[in-house]
């Protein structure tokens, strides 16, 4: 789990800041990473959950990145336009 820039998501009819990025992975080891990621807010309720798909050039970088799991927080981060802080 990453905190992130706090931003706006509409939930069960208000809006409720998001602040927490949290993303697992499902790699096929030959060109795509499956990641799930989920938003929340500071008291842990999921506000926001979806499934990105890391392929291509995106893909080479992630297996050649020092470290995977920071390269697929700093990739969806990008993709869902969030700024992670810490």
């Amino acid at each position: 789990m990453k905190q992130i820039q706090p931003v706006s998501v509409w939930y069960n009819g208000q809006m409720l800041q998001a602040t927490i990025l949290n993303c697992t992975g499902q790699d096929n080891f030959s060109n795509n990473v499956s990641v799930y990621y989920q938003l929340f807010d500071s008291n842990n309720t999921q506000l926001a959950q979806g499934n990105l798909n890391l392929t291509g050039a995106d893909y080479t970088a992630y297996n050649t990145s020092p470290n995977g799991i920071d390269y697929v927080y700093d990739w969806s981060a990008n993709k869902l336009n969030l700024t992670i802080i810490s």
